[in-house]
């Protein structure tokens, strides 16, 4: 993976062409007419993965309809992927300067996450909480110090790696399947030592596996799946789901085409599958959603397709293509295509008989009670 790419190919990378809908064509302007889970408002809701505006093409200067779309879905925090897999380290820092610009511009608004209590304040004020995190290494290098400078820039949330082999240890597309090399070790002391949140997803099972018994803090797997319902290598196996949680962590389930093998359109009944398997493996207290998706409505027409085909193809190309992306199977539920998606999830289970309790931890409480038990403040 070379350490710059182009702005179309960087997007591409984010956690499996996510950003598409950001870029690709006019906004879906939902009216919010959509059923509301009566809790909704009162709920911590964060998203464990989750990127809300293109910084490669917005960057600090924000449209208001975007800002309103952000305040409309009722989102306290997401894990915001800001330098994206392949950013060098000026990059890196160019990215994260343009996000705190955002910030700084839009104060009513907008909000960096640097404590747990920084969520409470978010939600106080209504203000959408940016929780940066990384999903690659490159702008490492082999530079551990690098990790505490980019938590003194607001980095919250890391992975060891994207999908190939880093320098920390094996992705899951890596078919060494190598595990944790000396410096991810070094890597995980430090995270653990200073408060930034360790995030497995994308990891290989050894990676996964020897990371949780190193870790002297929780971890995350921020967006990933269930290989006991649909195997894929994005997914883990029940027995990385258990060890994650009986650590104290937090497992996000997703919202992409690899939580089955079909060919049509992807359904709330094929998310649920995997969120009802997640809760019975770890418990009501260690599951959450990372959606992998943007907040603005993806509008599915021709050009958002033929860009879709293009990114496919380019993935293909570049060797870091998952299984199962394909221009013919948008990275999206059409159920839960609106600006209150995770309000409409949050309704869908109420149907399917949770409690209030589980729904609220579901919805957000458990990334916000793991946050202050990695954080240092």
């Amino acid at each position: 993976m070379c350490a710059e790419w182009n702005r179309r190919q960087v997007i591409a990378t984010v956690g499996g062409m996510a950003l598409l809908g950001r870029m690709s064509s006019k906004s879906l302007m939902t009216e919010n007419k959509a059923p509301s889970w009566t809790g909704y408002a009162d709920a911590v809701v964060i998203d464990g993965l989750c990127v809300p505006f293109d910084l490669e093409g917005e960057g600090a200067n924000l449209a208001s309809s975007i800002l309103s779309l952000l305040s409309d879905s009722g989102i306290t925090a997401v894990n915001f992927t800001v330098p994206y897999p392949g950013h060098d380290f000026q990059k890196a820092v160019a990215s994260i300067a343009l996000v705190q610009g955002a910030a700084d511009s839009y104060h009513h608004d907008l909000m960096i996450v640097r404590r747990q209590k920084d969520i409470d304040r978010a939600k106080q004020e209504r203000t959408l909480g940016l929780i940066i995190g990384f999903q690659s290494t490159e702008m490492m290098e082999a530079e551990i110090l690098r990790i505490g400078l980019f938590h003194g820039l607001g980095a919250r949330i890391m992975q060891l790696t994207y999908n190939g082999r880093s320098l920390f240890g094996d992705g899951c597309l890596e078919p060494g399947n190598a595990g944790l090399s000396r410096l991810g070790y070094e890597a995980v002391e430090r995270m653990n030592e200073i408060g930034v949140a360790v995030d497995l997803s994308h990891a290989s099972q050894r990676t996964t596996a020897e990371t949780i018994a190193a870790s002297s803090k929780p971890v995350l797997i921020s967006h990933t799946g269930c290989n006991a319902i649909y195997p894929h290598p994005r997914s883990n196996e029940d027995a990385e789901l258990r060890a994650a949680a009986e650590a104290g962590g937090v497992v996000g389930i997703y919202l992409m085409p690899f939580l089955d093998g079909g060919t049509g359109p992807l359904t709330a009944e094929m998310f649920f599958a995997h969120l009802d398997h997640a809760l019975d493996v770890c418990g009501e207290d260690h599951v959450g959603i990372g959606s992998d998706q943007g907040i603005e409505p993806i509008d599915d027409g021709p050009e958002y397709r033929e860009n879709l085909r293009k990114e496919v193809e380019m993935r293909q190309q570049m060797g870091i293509s998952a299984p199962g992306e394909s221009p013919d199977r948008p990275p999206f539920i059409p159920e839960f295509n609106d600006v209150r998606r995770m309000d409409l999830i949050a309704n869908a289970m109420e149907e399917r008989g949770y409690s209030t309790t589980v729904i609220e931890k579901v919805l957000g409480a458990n990334f916000y009670r793991v946050f202050g038990d990695i954080w240092k403040s």
